[in-house]
């Protein structure tokens, strides 16, 4: 493991740990805390797949010109 990763590593497991106390405090079924967290996954992973698709074109656009 990169020296680098472990900052943004660490970091991002709090953040994880306190959506799901934030989550949890709602006392909610667990089949509506399930979809809540699925559609989050999915807000989510499509920013990143979006996000990453525009760094991979910007970078294909670069090496041609």
């Amino acid at each position: 493991m990169n020296s680098d990763l472990l900052l943004p590593i660490v970091t991002s497991i709090a953040w994880l740990v306190l959506a799901c106390v934030g989550l949890a405090s709602h006392r909610l079924k667990l089949g509506q805390m399930v979809k809540m967290a699925l559609v989050w996954i999915v807000v989510f992973g499509g920013l990143f797949v979006l996000v990453e698709w525009f760094l991979i074109v910007q970078g294909t656009a670069s090496s041609v010109i």
